[in-house]
């Protein structure tokens, strides 16, 4: 009897304990800078505090990007918790408004970032705004975050997502997992060698941007957001969109805000 019960608390300690779960949530925050109020950053962390780390795209390259990201840093800290954020060097493109920051706002008592973040520039002359490394641990686990904001579907932003392929190689020790706003769909057969190396996507046939104006009680337009990730070291919990735009009177004023909707995923890192 005592052996059995020996079995079943080793059992029980290996399950509990031997798997770590990770909460992100990605979001492109259009034109993040100083126009932003302390009334939508307010808005912002409420619907982002119960999350571990949040990935954010389309800082500005000016003062007012940094300033907004160590402004909502704040905001969320006042909800309970202390959290940190690095923000990115400007992209290298540095043309009109297609330079922009990346930033990585994350929870201290749930998550630890390792070392420095960076751009990765091996491809710069080719991707326009080329992703943020970000490398975090929690518990005893590691991930790689990889923020990225490819060019508008216009500009045929498969020019950029197929040198994707590439990255996993660059930083084989590394657990990768690519979020942002990659202005295609997850079905775009541009994703395929990344999905013949194992990676997934978090969501699928979901839109992710807001219209202009409803149509029939349809404000998404387009699937662009999303998340991959290597479905050998992670497993995946749950995923979603947070519907933000609601708590707004009208689209008009939820767009002042962001174009995009939130994007979210729990994995359990293997």
């Amino acid at each position: 009897m005592k052996f059995q019960l020996t079995v079943i608390f080793i059992f029980l300690t290996i399950f509990c304990f031997g798997q770590t779960t990770v909460k992100i949530v990605s979001w492109n925050l259009k034109d993040f800078g100083k126009s932003k109020t302390d009334k939508e950053l307010g808005i912002v962390a409420d619907l982002t505090k119960g999350y571990d780390i949040l990935a954010i795209q389309e800082v500005v390259a000016g003062y007012g990007g940094p300033q907004a990201v160590a402004r909502l840093a704040d905001a969320l800290s006042r909800k309970g918790a202390k959290w940190n954020y690095v923000v990115s060097d400007v992209t290298s493109v540095n043309v009109g408004n297609k330079a922009e920051r990346y930033a990585f706002i994350w929870n201290t008592a749930k998550v630890r970032k390792i070392g420095l973040s960076w751009l990765e520039s091996t491809y710069k002359e080719l991707i326009e705004r080329e992703p943020f490394y970000g490398r975090f641990e929690i518990g005893s686990k590691k991930i790689t975050v990889v923020d990225f904001h490819a060019i508008t579907k216009s500009h045929q932003p498969e020019r950029e997502i197929k040198y994707f392929k590439f990255l996993p190689a660059q930083y084989p020790k590394d657990n990768l997992i690519f979020c942002g706003d990659f202005n295609i769909p997850q079905s775009h057969s541009v994703f395929n060698p990344v999905r013949k190396m194992g990676y997934k996507s978090a969501l699928i046939g979901q839109k992710t941007t807001l219209r202009q104006r409803c149509l029939n009680g349809d404000c998404l337009a387009s699937e662009f957001d999303n998340f991959y990730f290597n479905g050998s070291k992670i497993s995946l919990k749950s995923a979603g969109v947070v519907h933000f735009y609601k708590l707004f009177a009208s689209l008009k004023l939820a767009r002042k805000l962001s174009d995009h909707i939130p994007i979210f995923a729990v994995f359990e890192l293997k």
